[in-house]
């Protein structure tokens, strides 16, 4: 009889979580946007960060991409990214649907202080990124993580291997790479790797289905870069750059 009611509560327990899954908002995306606040990220690099993202979100052609699919929005959160262990989800799931929700959120880009300085871990930043995608309130049918950075991992796991736990997912992992004058930079090895940083995007942080790498050819490119990258990620049907390069002033 005890059996009996164990098996009786588990299965209503299963069949309410399958209700609720059923009943969660549909959106069209769920996106991560995990922004790179490394040691090589100095502070001029970390404002043009957060206010490129702040801009790209009300860019028009940005928010005209969120209307392409059937439900006409999306939903995204943003997190800072460091070494190992050093992750923080500073703006929780939001849905993007129009200028209001795109200008508050980047308002919120704008506000958030930084939340570390230290090592390069990308493979911790995409894990990171993965559990936000499936602990999301919202159901869609495409997932994407979007790392920005100015290095190579130097820290915690080998890259490849949370990418591919995460692409087993069905996430698609994409990559914008800022690139560094290496005059600039006391940490050349680590910003400029022999065969160039977008290469080693390409090899070891993109993958998934349509993944791509885009090139900010400086910091001050950022932003730019960042709004046609939200563009190729959000637009259902739209082209995938694979690889494209957005020049400075």
């Amino acid at each position: 009889m005890l059996i009996s009611r164990c098996l009786l509560a588990a299965t209503a327990l299963w069949l309410t979580q399958i209700e609720i899954a059923r009943c969660a908002e549909q959106v069209d995306l769920l996106l991560t946007l995990a922004m790179d606040v490394s040691l090589s990220i100095d502070e001029l690099k970390f404002r043009l960060q957060r206010e490129g993202y702040a801009a790209a979100l009300t860019n028009p052609q940005v928010l005209a991409a969120t209307k392409t699919g059937p439900h006409q929005k999306i939903a995204i959160c943003f997190i800072d990214w460091s070494g190992p262990a050093q992750q923080q989800l500073l703006i929780d799931w939001t849905i993007i649907d129009g200028p209001p929700a795109a200008q508050r959120f980047g308002e919120l880009i704008l506000k958030a202080s930084r939340s570390f300085n230290e090592s390069t871990s990308i493979g911790g930043a995409i894990d990171f990124a993965s559990n936000q995608l499936s602990r999301a309130a919202f159901n869609a049918e495409r997932r994407a993580i979007d790392i920005s950075g100015d290095g190579t991992n130097n820290a915690g796991r080998e890259v490849r291997l949370d990418r591919d736990r995460a692409v087993a997912k069905g996430v698609t992992v994409n990559g914008l790479v800022i690139l560094t004058d290496i005059k600039l930079t006391s940490n050349a090895r680590h910003t400029n790797p022999p065969e160039g940083l977008e290469k080693y995007y390409r090899d070891n942080v993109i993958g998934g289905r349509g993944s791509f790498v885009m090139v900010a050819e400086d910091i001050g490119a950022f932003g730019r870069a960042i709004a046609r990258k939200l563009v190729a990620e959000i637009a259902t049907g739209g082209p995938s750059p694979h690889n494209a390069s957005v020049a400075g002033r």
